[in-house]
């Protein structure tokens, strides 16, 4: 069994593309104007398990793909998904609207509990079931927020 899922680097490198390019144009960075502190920790909470746990495979918590048939299956959804996040940014990189956030949002939490599942990992698919629920409201809300 091995430590460090390499696919799963590049997945969070080239999905974080867009946001160091997002921060480095918009200084001022970006507001969030609905504010729930607890459903932020939970956020972030399950963001980091999920970039940590996307990487790292934690013996016992981390079981591989059934097969090698599971594991192509994984390799294609996931670059599809990285693809269409991406191409999302670019297309929508100056709107602001609750399409861009919902889809910024849910996009990666298909991504991260799609991979938790095809690779047997329980903390990823753990830390997915965390994040997915609160980055999407609070994208949807600060978009909502945003258009108001």
């Amino acid at each position: 069994m091995e430590w460090v899922n390499v696919f799963g680097l590049i997945f969070i490198t080239v999905i974080m593309i867009p946001n160091i390019v997002f921060a480095m144009k918009c200084k001022d960075g970006f507001e969030n104007k609905w504010k729930n502190r607890w459903v932020e920790a939970i956020e972030q909470i399950g963001r980091f398990g999920c970039f940590g746990f996307m990487i790292i495979n934690i013996p016992g918590t981390w079981f591989g793909w059934w097969s090698d048939e599971a594991f192509a299956v994984y390799l294609i959804v996931d670059t599809l998904l990285v693809m269409l996040y991406c191409l999302i940014w670019i297309i929508c990189f100056q709107k602001s609207s609750v399409f861009k956030a919902l889809a910024l949002s849910i996009i990666p939490s298909i991504l991260f509990l799609f991979s938790g599942i095809m690779s047997r990992s329980a903390l990823l698919i753990i830390a997915a079931v965390i994040f997915a629920p609160s980055h999407i409201v609070i994208s949807y809300n600060n978009a909502k927020k945003n258009l108001d």
